[in-house]
């Protein structure tokens, strides 16, 4: 397989008309149409389709891969879930935009491939649907997700060192699974991601409890109070819950737990977490290689004993492996003779070893496999 690409568009408010998913039928006969999704691989050749037009006339969400690098989350929310404003605070560069279209905001988190490397074992069936719960969280007023896009911009270098990071929101160090996905999906730096997180709050200081929005939603007015019961009765507005708690974190934003950092320091942040985890890491590996090292050659100095104390039948064994003529046998011969050889260093006796081992050479004089695996040994006689 030459190349891979999926596409993928999910509709979350309102399922397709069967006009519309005709319409999308005539951009392709093999892609899977339901009333709310439509996927498609390719192989070879490319979408007819233009999925900036599609997200604006019919889907909330779509995800784009490619195994040469590129990987593309879109998401359309409605403008009163999601004040395009605010968006753009976040996502103003070629990894992270938003723009408007009637009634909707749309963003669009973007990564290319930064190392021209392909990614050949890729598969993006399921991805969309790991992700996808970060939209109504977004249409809550939880920004992480717009957070996360200022990040992948800072990653590909289109902010300047002394670009300020927007407002942090709570809860980075502890991302939900669908966030987790995101940035997954979005190759976003552990390291950075962490060096933003010791500038956000616990997530709880985001979270309302249940006695503070009772009495928040007591002191609403009266027609709010009146618009929020008939939009709940009549089931007009699926995103309901979500502008009410969007509401509530406008009106009570958390206080920042540190000033706003630059890009450049958040950069360097990473790279210094980089550091110490990689020194943290050779630290464990080379405890790892000693240990190692020591149990084998505990293991070793327990052999060589057990072999001293019966050097005759370990010359019997030596010189029946030889007799087979095997050169897997010769490899076994050879390795039992360098420990008799080691035996003797240590017992500091090594006289006879090396008679006996000059006349094993001569008797083999004509094997010469044999004898150029004891020239490497440094077995010479």
């Amino acid at each position: 397989m030459s190349e891979y690409q999926y596409y993928e568009f999910t509709v979350v408010d309102q399922a397709l008309t069967a006009r519309q998913r005709s319409e999308l039928r005539s951009l392709s006969t093999r892609a899977e149409i339901t009333a709310t999704s439509f996927v498609n691989t390719y192989e070879w050749g490319d979408f007819k389709g233009d999925p900036r037009t599609l997200m604006e006339r019919y889907f909330d969400a779509h995800l784009y891969l490619a195994n040469w690098g590129t990987r593309r989350l879109l998401l359309r929310l409605p403008k009163a879930a999601l004040d395009p404003a605010t968006a753009a605070e976040y996502c103003a560069g070629d990894s992270a935009s938003a723009w408007t279209n009637g009634k909707h905001v749309i963003i669009c988190l973007n990564r290319e491939d930064d190392d021209g490397t392909d990614e050949w074992d890729i598969d993006g069936h399921g991805i969309l649907g790991s992700i996808i719960p970060v939209r109504a969280d977004l249409a809550a007023g939880d920004l992480r997700l717009l957070y996360l896009g200022w990040l992948r911009c800072v990653q590909s270098g289109e902010r300047g060192d002394d670009e300020p990071e927007p407002a942090v929101p709570a809860g980075l160090a502890t991302l939900s699974a669908a966030l987790t996905a995101a940035a997954e999906f979005l190759c976003i730096d552990p390291d950075l991601l962490a060096a933003a997180a010791d500038g956000s709050a616990a997530a709880s200081a985001s979270q309302p409890t249940d006695a503070q929005l009772r009495q928040w939603v007591t002191g609403l007015p009266a027609g709010d109070k009146d618009a929020i019961l008939a939009a709940l009765i009549t089931g007009t507005d699926g995103h309901l819950r979500g502008q009410l708690l969007h509401r509530y974190r406008v009106e009570h934003p958390p206080h920042p737990s540190t000033p706003a950092r630059t890009a450049g320091q958040l950069l360097t942040a990473a790279a210094d977490r980089r550091a110490e985890r990689e020194r943290q890491l050779a630290e464990r590996q080379e405890r790892d290689r000693l240990r190692r090292e020591r149990s084998a050659a505990a293991e070793r100095q327990r052999r060589l004993d057990a072999l001293a104390a019966d050097q005759g039948s370990a010359w019997q064994q030596v010189d029946a492996l030889i007799a087979t003529k095997k050169p897997r046998e010769y490899d076994t011969a050879v390795q039992l003779l360098v420990d008799l050889r080691d035996v003797a260093e240590r017992d500091c006796d090594p006289a006879p070893f090396h008679r006996r081992l000059t006349e094993l050479r001569a008797t083999h004089a004509r094997k010469p496999s044999l004898l150029e695996r004891l020239d490497l040994a440094g077995l010479d006689g």
